[in-house]
């Protein structure tokens, strides 16, 4: 190996073998980096990765942190001169304490393992991405990742109580707390969970637990067009019912999935909204009724097999349109009473381009993800894809509800946050990565 030579005295494994490293230079975004890294390290520890990044420190070689390489942003991409710190190899889960409602792990545990752990304990991890049987802790608070069950959950930051962070300078240091309440101090913790890897790197966290519900009624809604759905989400909210999740699925993504996956959702709607209800039986009953007014059909079940079929076809939506070319994969969000005004304008901004938008939402808060199939339309998908964004600052929402920044969407960050804002966040880089070493090129 010809690699960094210090990379030898911190104890962690290490490669620049090539076909390794190209496996650890893309993430699922499809943003192709200027060059490749030098190496890649797997520490299994905490004093490796304060090892490497000392090292990195000295010689001043940025570093690129990894998880499952599922961030669709590009934001763990890793190009020419960085190594990349692969903390998949961290992945157990320390302990988790079912009086106190909280779990402790290392950043490379798989999102759906923690939540299968803490079943067992009659508790879940809320928080589940379309990518959680891949997806890693880490990673996920590195994003700030949402999921199905945000609407009544919240998203990863609500679960975080605590980190472990090591520094650009190889300090390691603890945040927030194991307690369910404290307040002492500025909120670091908030301020990491959200930072694609640019401020530190996350070895350890400190989790909420919350209760397992009692068991769930799912609804199958059915809408002549995918503005009706969305409407229909927004009914609920109106009515006072606080689902768990409320998953829209447009026409083309329909198409997709039944292509896909074998299924026939296409042939009972133009668009689909999953519903699921963790509250009783009376606020299942009143999300039908609200839920039937305006769709063609409803359907509702509380059978475990029926419910999994159902959440399958919405986490697999995106590998679905993935198949039909290269996605250009948007990730909005508007407050939720405009969430049909926004499905509207992104349906003409797909006819005005003449290309195919496949629409699947978080309807429950107002998340939406345009899915541009580019192919041989870049230019088109290119300007499409700035038409939403401007779209999603017009109705008061941001360009990015939980896929973050990355390096896709730099140039829409400062618009959005205005000159003095963004002047600031740079600011706390710089405080915290003086020699711009973490994660570099991306987020700000």
């Amino acid at each position: 190996m010809t690699g960094p030579f210090w990379l030898a005295d911190t104890g962690a494994e290490w490669t620049d073998e090539p076909s390794v490293v190209a496996g650890h230079r893309l993430d699922r975004s499809g943003v192709q980096p200027h060059g490749s890294p030098l190496a890649v390290a797997f520490p299994r520890g905490v004093e490796q990765v304060r090892e490497v990044v000392r090292g990195a420190y000295a010689t001043r070689t940025p570093i690129v942190t990894r998880g499952a390489g599922t961030a669709l942003t590009g934001a763990s991409t890793a190009g020419e001169g960085v190594i990349v710190l692969d903390l998949s190899r961290m992945d157990r889960i320390r302990e988790i304490r079912a009086d106190d409602g909280v779990a402790v792990t290392e950043p490379g545990v798989i999102t759906a393992q923690l939540d299968r752990a803490a079943a067992a304990h009659g508790l879940r991890y809320a928080p589940d991405p379309a990518s959680l049987e891949i997806s890693t802790i880490g990673g996920n608070i590195a994003t700030n990742a949402g999921g199905l069950r945000c609407a009544k959950y919240g998203v990863t930051r609500d679960a975080v109580l605590g980190l472990d962070v090591v520094l650009a300078d190889g300090r390691l240091i603890r945040t927030g707390r194991a307690t369910l309440k404290g307040v002492a101090g500025y909120d670091l913790t908030g301020l990491f969970v959200g930072s694609e890897g640019t401020l530190g790197v996350i070895v350890g966290a400190t989790l909420r637990l919350r209760p397992l519900p009692e068991p769930t009624t799912t609804i199958a809604a059915s809408y002549g067009a995918v503005a009706d759905a969305a409407a229909a989400s927004v009914a609920l909210a109106g009515a006072r019912i606080q689902p768990v999740l409320a998953e829209l699925l447009d026409e083309a993504t329909l198409d997709a999935i039944d292509a896909d996956q074998g299924t026939h959702l296409r042939k009972a709607a133009s668009a689909l909204l999953i519903v699921q209800i963790d509250g009783g039986a009376a606020e299942a009953a009143r999300a039908l009724e609200v839920l039937g007014t305006d769709a063609t059909d409803v359907r509702s079940t509380a059978d475990p097999a029926e419910t999994a079929a159902l959440l399958a076809a919405r986490r697999g939506a995106l590998p679905a349109i993935e198949r039909l070319g290269r996605p250009l994969i948007e990730d909005i969000a508007v407050p939720r009473s405009r969430l049909a005004e926004a499905v509207r304008e992104i349906g003409a901004i797909a006819r005005r381009y003449d290309i195919t938008i496949c629409t699947l939402a978080h309807a429950g808060d107002g998340n939406l993800h345009p899915i541009i199939v580019a192919d041989e339309t870049m230019v088109a998908a290119t300007a499409a894809a700035d038409e939403i964004f401007a779209l999603a600052l017009r109705l008061g929402g941001t360009v990015t509800g939980e896929h973050g920044v990355g390096v896709l969407k730099r140039a829409w960050l400062r618009r959005e946050l205005g000159p003095d804002n963004h002047d600031l966040q740079r600011q706390l880089k710089s405080l915290f990565d003086p020699y711009g070493l973490l994660n570099p090129g991306k987020a700000l």
